[in-house]
C-alpha cells in the first residue's frame, strides 16, 4: 500500500506547526495508497473529530491531544486511531489491518496508538487514561 506524500506532509503540519487538531486518512483500493479524506481545524473539539469517523467504514486517524497533568502542566499527545467498526466490510477490515504498521511508520511523532471498533473504544475518558 502506497502512502500520498500529502499524508507526510500534512501530518509533519499537525506535529510542528499545529496547523490541525486532527486528520482522517482513507485507503484508495483502487489506487493502492493511503490518502488525506478530512482535516479537522485546530478549534476542533474531540467531540466533533469522533463524530467525523464513519459509522461502517475503517479509517486511519491522528489527533493532536492537550490536557493538563495532575502536577498542572499542559501537555499534548499525537494519538493514531485505527479505526476499524465491526460493521465495515470484512475485506476492508483486513486491507485496513495489514497496511497499518506499514503507515504508521511513515508518521514519525506518533505516541499513543488505539484500535476502537466502536465508539465506546475511543471515547474522551480512554483518550484521557492513554494520555497521561
Amino acid at each position: 500500500m502506497a502512502v500520498h506524500d500529502d499524508c507526510k506532509l500534512r501530518f509533519l503540519e499537525l506535529k510542528a506547526k499545529r496547523t490541525y487538531r486532527s486528520i482522517v486518512f482513507k485507503i484508495e483500493e483502487k489506487q493502492k495508497e493511503v490518502i488525506v479524506e478530512k482535516l479537522g481545524d485546530p478549534e476542533q473539539s474531540y467531540e466533533d473529530f469522533a463524530a467525523s469517523l464513519p459509522a461502517d467504514e475503517c479509517r486511519y486517524a491522528v489527533y493532536d491531544f492537550d490536557f493538563v497533568t495532575a502536577e498542572n502542566c499542559q501537555k499534548s499527545r499525537i494519538f493514531f486511531i485505527a479505526w476499524s467498526p465491526d460493521t465495515s466490510r470484512v475485506r476492508s477490515k483486513m486491507i485496513y489491518a495489514s497496511s497499518k504498521d506499514r503507515f504508521k511508520r511513515e508518521l514519525d511523532g506518533i505516541q499513543v496508538e488505539l484500535q476502537a471498533t466502536d465508539p465506546t473504544e475511543i471515547g474522551l475518558d480512554v483518550i484521557k487514561s492513554r494520555a497521561s
